[in-house]
């Protein structure tokens, strides 16, 4: 399996005497992790550093084996493979088809099949038909998904995910985790951060646990709420 995604040495200070530590962080094409930790773990600020949104003080990122921090252009390239999908995305105020058809354009893909993509991605979490939907008519839980179609139709090498099932409702979750299995079988690179909402096991997820800015390296297995078993247990 080749590494997508490699983090090394990576210090993203965030003030009040938190920083991000990262010493070494591989990622795989094709795998799905699960972050998890308590609140201000730096959880948020992770998935920031990967989508290039937020850029380490010091440190490497090298994405398929080449370093992207050095040069804008290399960024630029970086942030057309990465999708981070919010806790509380924010919508245009106006139909679904306009939000989705707009990051099309932002990131420079062709729009000649945007309808059909935009169908596919909307069917994938649960909301075929809403193409003419005006986001002020949406839920808490649509704003997520039509935010995770946008996502979607980008067709991202790496997708990212900050509490995705925090508004999901049980109906939709199966949905939603069938959905990261297919994308997984595609060869995307999944990361979503969770308050242990959806059992990681399940996805056959690996776990990524942060506390203080720093990876845990648990021994044993992960229950999927959170804890670890260890070996002796």
């Amino acid at each position: 399996m080749s590494v997508n995604y490699l983090l090394k040495d990576i210090e993203v200070p965030q003030g009040n005497g938190f920083c991000l530590s990262i010493d070494n962080l591989e990622l795989n094409s094709g795998k799905i992790y699960t972050l998890v930790g308590p609140n201000g773990a730096g959880k948020s600020t992770l998935l920031s550093t990967l989508a290039l949104l937020t850029l380490p003080q010091r440190g490497e990122i090298f994405l398929n084996g080449r370093p992207v921090l050095m040069k804008k252009s290399r960024r630029r390239q970086g942030r057309r493979q990465i999708t981070l999908v919010e806790q509380f995305p924010y919508l245009f105020d106006r139909s679904v088809y306009d939000n989705l058809v707009f990051g099309l354009g932002v990131r420079g893909i062709e729009r000649t099949n945007a309808a059909v993509r935009i169908a596919a991605a909307l069917e994938s979490v649960g909301l075929a038909g809403f193409e003419q939907r005006g986001a002020r008519q949406l839920s808490v839980g649509e704003v997520q998904r039509v935010a995770l179609a946008r996502a979607l139709v980008l067709q991202p090498a790496v997708l990212l995910l900050d509490e995705p099932t925090s508004n999901i409702d049980a109906e939709n979750l199966q949905v939603f985790e069938q959905l990261l299995c297919s994308l997984a079988a595609q060869d995307v690179t999944i990361v979503f951060s969770t308050h242990n909402t959806l059992p990681p096991r399940r996805l056959g997820a690996e776990l990524i646990s942060l506390r203080d800015g720093k990876i845990q390296r648990p021994s044993g297995a992960y229950t999927g709420y959170g804890e670890t078993v260890t070996d002796n247990e």
